[in-house]
């Protein structure tokens, strides 16, 4: 995670402590999905790679710190074992969705290896996605207090809906704002939420404060998937490290897309309907990229970006209600990264 945060060196302890705390999240992760089956056990070290930044992990952890006043305490505390297990639960739920975006999305390239479905078929991406649900609930249910796994089984519905509820409008060329950040909101916020809530509980934080750090990820993750749906249509394969244009070609219409419609001049508008339909269909490979050039007339490109950057400024002032620490500098840091990142 270092490569994605600008750090001040008056964070570099807390930075060792995280990277050691996520080595021991993957370690419960990786011990959970263990299967006697050699063929179960290869896909489960496949979706391994997925894993990246863990930044669900990481944002348990430090929303703990924050609750706390002192990562490190709570990390080496009998409540460490709490927070590793919250994060490699909700690790767990996060490839699960990624595993089964994939098979929606017909996506070949996932941290710049080969997706499930694209090695071993549709078929066994859905069922290794339900293999680490499973796990991730059975993982859980090692807790001791049953609101943890209650707050995850809610967070796991809600982004199921919002998945759905996207499947609903896909190809659907009036889509508003509103509705592209309920999606949002239902199937990439709401875990990112529940994992600072769950973080702050287990760190012992106020109503006050859990509610803070509820909101602070909430806003996190909207953002996050702004920034997502930008780099979808302007970035590189090679960089990013996941096949890129899948949102136009699977006739979803994310911001940029939503505000040129809304801004273009009529006549501007019939034609990037028409290229928008035209991007949907799996043996147009043009329409894409003469859409994205169309984006550039309206500003909507830059529009998206001034979004990001106006919902972090919201999640950083929700951090205005928790006490001064290096937990709570490191929250600073990564929402600065969100709208900065370019992988």
């Amino acid at each position: 995670m270092r490569e994605m945060l600008n750090l001040d060196a008056s964070l570099e302890p807390i930075q060792g402590e995280l990277a050691s705390y996520l080595s021991r999240v993957a370690d419960r992760f990786d011990a959970a999905l263990e299967s006697d089956i050699l063929a179960v056990q290869r896909l489960t070290e496949h979706v391994e790679r997925y894993r990246g930044k863990m930044l669900r992990p990481a944002l348990v952890a430090l929303a703990a710190g924050a609750a706390s006043g002192d990562l490190t305490e709570v990390l080496q505390s009998p409540k460490g074992a709490t927070v590793e297990v919250i994060g490699a639960v909700c690790e767990m739920v996060h490839m699960a969705t990624l595993v089964h975006d994939d098979v929606l999305d017909e996506a070949d390239t996932r941290r710049r290896g080969q997706t499930v479905n694209a090695m071993s078929g549709n078929e066994t991406a859905v069922i290794l996605g339900d293999y680490l649900i499973a796990g991730a609930y059975h993982l859980c249910s090692t807790l001791d207090e049953q609101a943890t796994a209650l707050r995850v089984a809610r967070a796991s519905m809600v982004v199921c809906s919002g998945e759905l509820l996207q499947l609903d409008r896909r190809s659907d060329l009036s889509l508003d704002e509103a509705t592209y950040f309920e999606i949002i909101d239902r199937k990439t916020a709401e875990l990112i939420a529940a994992s600072c809530e769950l973080g702050a509980k287990a760190g012992g934080g106020s109503p006050e404060i859990v509610a803070a750090l509820e909101a602070f990820g909430r806003q996190i993750g909207a953002a996050f998937q702004v920034r997502d749906d930008l780099l979808d249509l302007t970035g590189r394969e090679e960089v990013v490290g996941k096949s890129v244009g899948r949102d136009a070609r699977k006739g979803k219409l994310t911001l940029p897309v939503i505000h040129h419609l809304a801004e273009c001049e009529p006549h501007e508008r019939a034609q990037s309907l028409a290229l928008a339909m035209r991007a949907a269909q799996e043996d147009e490979n043009e329409a894409p990229a003469e859409l994205r050039r169309r984006l550039d007339t309206t500003g909507s490109i830059d529009h998206a970006q001034l979004v990001s950057e106006r919902i972090v400024r919201t999640a950083r002032g929700q951090l205005d209600a928790v006490p001064d620490s290096p937990a709570k500098r490191m929250l600073v840091a990564m929402a600065d990264a969100v709208v900065q990142r370019a992988f």
